[in-house]
């Protein structure tokens, strides 16, 4: 795949409403320079739906939430792999191309529900309940993964556990997601104490007040939210599925209660939608930027590599849940 030239101006009609122009004067050499290296690297972005709009309308070439990214990242025919996002979605996607070069920005891109778990606390939940499948959310790193029989998305959880046949099972890290797939699945769900230090932060005050200061805004939130979020919003779904919703639904006022460039990158491609901006930003998502991206394509630098036999045992369970 080799990036077709592209004039900045062109690139600015994107985002001219979410971006002023005075700030992409600041980015233009940046975004050049990027769509440059990209062909002389044979390279591809992949941009998560939560970082800014100059990367996700600007310089990547594929773009969309975890799922999405992982089932087109077993496709990408670059030799280098850029992306843009936290480090378990670029050892996402070196387990689905262990032999392309992956490389993300800023090491610094981790994510504190990855975090929250460890490969050892895996096997001691499979200790604790011998027998009992265990689904991972791919918000985890290779090594826990590894441990696990499945993984899944916030927008394919529901399928996935139903796929498994079973009365019970282990739902690791995000505990208000497991509970929220719970609820919807009637499976007995064994949760982990993890959180998306996001999502966790919004409350049911939040919404209300937000139906307060916007009358007729139509509530769409993030199944990593607690429950009783989604209990007082119109719509729960993956980011994926927000956009989706607005796209077809065309709300005359909208409020996404994720992370904050999420309302910044639909709302681009939806111009006649107004967009309440409930603003909880992801740090770790946004140590990606242009100048970041640039120096990663310039210097080969930060170069992902998993341990072959982690990889092996990873790959499985994401191979498993992208079979569903």
């Amino acid at each position: 795949m080799t990036a077709p030239t592209i004039s900045t101006d062109a690139l600015y009609e994107r985002i001219r409403t979410v971006v002023p122009r005075v700030e992409w004067a600041t980015m233009e050499d940046d975004v050049a320079a990027i769509w440059r290296l990209k062909r002389e690297r044979n390279a591809v972005i992949l941009a998560h739906n939560y970082q800014t709009p100059e990367i996700f309308h600007g310089v990547a070439d594929i773009v969309g939430d975890s799922l999405a990214l992982a089932r087109e990242a077993q496709h990408v025919e670059a030799d280098v792999i850029v992306l843009a996002g936290v480090h378990f979605m670029a050892e996402t996607a070196k387990l689905l191309n262990p032999a392309k070069t992956v490389l993300i920005p800023d090491l610094r891109s981790g994510c504190s529900l990855a975090e929250s778990i460890t490969a050892a606390d895996v096997r001691a939940l499979r200790a604790a309940h011998p027998g009992v499948p265990v689904v991972t959310y791919v918000n985890t790193s290779a090594a826990v993964k590894a441990e696990s029989d499945v993984c899944c998305t916030s927008g394919n959880a529901v399928k996935v556990i139903e796929s498994l046949g079973v009365d019970r099972v282990i739902m690791i890290p995000d505990e208000y997601l497991a509970q929220n797939i719970a609820r919807q699945t009637g499976v007995e769900v064994i949760t982990w104490a993890g959180h998306c230090e996001v999502h966790e932060r919004f409350t049911p005050r939040d919404i209300a007040q937000i139906r307060v200061d916007y009358p007729g805004v139509t509530v769409l939130a993030h199944p990593e939210c607690p429950p009783e979020v989604l209990d007082v919003a119109d719509m729960a779904g993956s980011t994926a599925q927000m956009q989706d919703f607005v796209r077809l639904e065309q709300p005359a006022r909208v409020a996404l209660i994720t992370e904050c460039s999420m309302s910044d990158n639909v709302s681009a491609a939806n111009p006649a939608v107004e967009f309440v901006r409930p603003c909880n930003l992801c740090p770790h998502m946004k140590r990606n930027t242009l100048g970041a991206i640039r120096a990663a394509l310039e210097l080969g630098r930060h170069e992902v590599t998993i341990d072959p036999q982690v990889a092996v045992r990873a790959r499985a369970a994401v191979e498993r849940m992208l079979a569903v």
